[in-house]
């Protein structure tokens, strides 16, 4: 990340009367890693532990959070719970807070993300919702991009995924979800149409989609489109399981994106195309933040 845009996320952040913390990791690269591991979990475990801290926002993604599973002070997390935003490499501590039983946001990153022209429909979205909260029995109903991926239905479970990357790379650890009954949630960005076939394929072969209630496709934004592809993965199988299948969902790494609240329960309605919460995430006023930059570009 750097110096200058970094520089400009405190500013960001008192625009909608937020205060925000800055770790150092957040200005240290390791090579293809933003800062040692070591440096990075004591950037979390210090977030955690600060009264002052309600919400941890990633600066950025890339790779680096799976590195730091194994080693994160879950006690202190049970103790102090805050509100994880972010996505893509934010997958891996999505999926550590969902085995606590935590909720988090899959949502824009606070500099890589929200800094850039054209952003703002995204950035007074996250901002909104962390004032206002999300609450038991309200709608998502976003406006859908287009896709010919759908097969009709209802399923109602817990809201987990991210991005199909690691999602897959989690399988066989012991933070890998329990998809049972699940509403399971995937996105990407810039892998090769063979690289996608074989990770659905592998989410596929470990009983992940069979066992899933129901699948929300966000944005993949590859090079070649993978509609045809995905199309032809899932659609059969949600066919013939009766299991609702909503593409085109505004989260991941296209625009727009969303914020997304993952570890709740809620509805999928495919046909309507909305996502109904029966459970509380936040209840207003929102948190002040602390900023990490768990993973390298």
């Amino acid at each position: 990340m750097t110096p200058e845009r970094l520089a400009a996320v405190p500013a960001l952040y008192a625009r909608f009367g937020y205060r925000c913390r800055i770790y150092p990791g957040c200005s240290q690269r390791s090579g293809y890693l933003a800062g040692p591991d070591a440096q990075r979990l004591a950037d979390l475990h210090a977030a955690l532990a600060d009264p002052e801290v309600a919400a941890l926002h990633a600066v950025r993604g890339g790779y680096g959070c799976m590195r730091l599973l194994d080693a994160v002070d879950t006690a202190l997390l049970r103790a102090h719970p805050k509100l994880l935003i972010g996505y893509s490499d934010l997958t891996a501590l999505h999926a550590l807070w969902a085995r606590e039983g935590l909720a988090a946001l899959h949502a824009p990153m606070a500099a890589s993300d929200l800094l850039l022209p054209g952003r703002e429909a995204d950035c007074d979205a996250l901002f909104t919702l962390l004032r206002g909260g999300l609450h038991a029995g309200e709608v998502l109903a976003p406006t859908l991009e287009p896709s010919p991926l759908h097969v009709g239905g209802r399923a109602e479970g817990r809201l987990v995924g991210g991005n199909l990357s690691l999602v897959a790379a989690l399988l066989g650890t012991p933070w890998a979800w329990d998809m049972r009954g699940a509403l399971l949630f995937l996105e990407d960005v810039s892998e090769d149409l063979y690289r996608v076939d074989r990770l659905l394929t592998q989410l596929r072969l470990a009983g992940v989609l069979d066992a899933a209630a129901g699948i929300v496709l966000g944005s993949f934004t590859e090079a070649e489109s993978p509609a045809a592809l995905l199309q032809s993965l899932l659609q059969p199988l949600c066919e013939r399981q009766r299991k609702p299948l909503l593409a085109g969902w505004p989260a991941g790494h296209g625009t727009p994106h969303r914020p997304l609240p993952l570890g709740l329960n809620a509805v999928l309605d495919a046909d309507a195309g909305t996502l109904t919460l029966t459970q509380t995430l936040l209840h207003g006023p929102g948190p002040s933040a602390a900023l990490s930059e768990q993973a390298a570009e």
